[in-house]
């Protein structure tokens, strides 16, 4: 084993653990840490990588949700099938990109995320909703727009997938975030595929970055147990945290970019 492996084992760690702890939005730290932890080069590799890094961790936690009952699946597969669509136009449209340009534009999209974390997000819904047309037809604009920019960033895209999915169906953030795993996984998955087509996923990395976030989501899943009454602390504190590394990702990128 490498130090490479090493640095990447225990950044899929970080993401894992982040993601168990508070959940959606957690998986976004995975391309800075391939890029400035890990040391991969190629902004477009690391997308790619960490696209299907990410889908492998969400399906991984989608068993656990499932067999708890908080995934509606009518929503769930109409959302993610949408979506999909969305992903392979989007991660067309990002290897078309300059890396130090998309990378740019990665860190606004961490800005954003980071101030609607401080914001906080309401839980209420219907946790008996039912699909109906105009329900499916909801579901489908906004996966489709989702899935877009989920595959052109790279992302699972958990911060616009949870709130879509409230916004189109009605339920309850709680069967949101267990549903809204199936797009991050089917979105990933079709984001690292369109990436692996030009040779743009590191297979060896990728790898060992799921085996650290499957670990680290075990444990994160307990910590998040302990810590339940202090959630909205530590997801204030993530906020922070992701709004200064967007802050470094706009330093190293647009110095790039003028050299």
């Amino acid at each position: 084993m490498t130090l490479v492996d090493i640095l990447t084992l225990i950044s899929g760690v970080l993401v894992g653990f982040t993601l168990g702890v508070i959940g959606g939005g957690g998986s976004i730290l995975a391309l800075p840490l391939l890029l400035y932890v890990v040391g991969m080069k190629d902004p477009h590799v690391a997308i790619g990588t960490s696209a299907l890094a990410v889908a492998a961790n969400a399906f991984a936690n989608l068993i656990q949700h499932a067999r708890a009952g908080t995934v509606k699946w009518p929503c769930a597969l109409v959302f993610g099938a949408s979506g999909v669509v969305g992903a392979l136009v989007g991660s067309t449209l990002g290897k078309m990109v300059a890396g130090q340009h998309l990378l740019v534009l990665f860190a606004g999209v961490m800005i954003v995320v980071g101030v609607s974390m401080l914001r906080g997000k309401s839980g209420g819904g219907d946790p008996d909703v039912r699909i109906t047309r105009p329900i499916a037809v909801r579901l489908v604009v906004i996966g489709l727009l989702a899935g877009l920019l989920s595959g052109f960033f790279g992302i699972g895209g958990g911060f616009l997938i949870v709130p879509g999915i409230m916004l189109g169906s009605g339920m309850p953030i709680l069967n949101a975030v267990g549903s809204s795993l199936f797009s991050v996984g089917a979105f990933g998955s079709a984001t690292a595929f369109n990436y692996a087509l030009s040779g743009l996923v590191d297979w060896r990395v990728a790898g060992f970055f799921i085996a650290g976030g499957v670990a680290g989501g075990m444990a994160g899943m307990q910590t998040a147990i302990r810590l339940a009454d202090h959630k909205g602390l530590l997801t204030r504190i993530f906020a922070f945290v992701l709004l200064a590394v967007a802050a470094y990702m706009l330093f190293r990128s647009l110095g790039g970019i003028g050299s």
